[in-house]
């Protein structure tokens, strides 16, 4: 990469970026609005990040439908959330992360109960430091807020973390944060505004974890030798 920058915390989304789920987070909101016309396309991952409640508003013809619409969309996840998992190499990036003592942490717009459930079936959960979900606080996505606190559980600065994540929303919320954020594109047009935002853009997850490993690369060749105790309690394996 261009600059030096070295982080010594990364937090990450969680849908889009270390669980591929997004195919089947589209199927969900379809299957949410299916009865009252309505067809979601791509184009809505730019601005999830908070409550279903918010983005489903906007897909359905009346308010009487917003309530209807999100429990049909619990049901489908709650039938079909066993078929998420990881993308490839998410968990090994995770595992050299934390143990190079990198503070690792989540900012998602997903609820907790199903955040915890995901970490915990994928044993992603022992990586992170701290987590905060889209039901934790009453602001979400692009607010600042939510990284604010997550970074303030997790004792870093903002000029010491790098954010990963693959919607408008995310770019958003972590340069109001300022955090320099990592943007997933996943083949969607990005507009413009958003691109010039962006610390970095990746093409898929896969290319983001690869600069992610670049990007701490010099702080890992500067952590104590191998066995030597590393931040947290983790020794230094890399």
């Amino acid at each position: 990469m261009p600059d030096s920058f070295s982080p010594r915390a990364v937090v990450f989304d969680l849908d889009g970026t270390l669980l591929d789920s997004l195919t089947l987070v589209l199927e969900a909101i379809a299957h949410a609005i299916e009865p009252f016309g309505a067809r979601p396309t791509a184009e809505i991952f730019a601005q999830l990040g908070g409550p279903p409640e918010r983005f489903l508003a906007a897909l359905v013809p009346h308010e009487r439908h917003i309530g209807p619409a999100v429990r049909r969309m619990e049901a489908f996840h709650r039938e079909h959330g066993h078929l998420i998992q990881p993308f490839p190499g998410a968990e090994p990036l995770l595992a050299e992360l934390h143990a190079a003592g990198i503070a690792l942490g989540i900012w998602t717009g997903r609820d907790r109960e199903s955040t915890a459930y995901l970490l915990r079936e994928h044993r992603l959960d022992h990586f992170f430091r701290d987590v905060v979900c889209g039901d934790d606080l009453p602001t979400h996505k692009p607010d600042p807020a939510g990284l604010q606190e997550l970074l303030r559980r997790m004792g870093t600065s903002a000029t010491d973390t790098l954010f990963v994540g693959d919607a408008d929303v995310d770019v958003m919320g972590g340069v109001s944060a300022g955090v320099r954020t990592l943007l997933i594109r996943h083949s969607r047009r990005i507009d413009a505004g958003i691109m010039e935002q962006a610390w970095r853009t990746a093409a898929a997850s896969s290319e983001a974890f690869s600069a992610v490993r670049t990007c701490v690369g010099a702080r890992i060749r500067n952590l104590p030798s191998r066995g030597t105790a590393t931040p947290g309690g983790a020794a230094n394996s890399l």
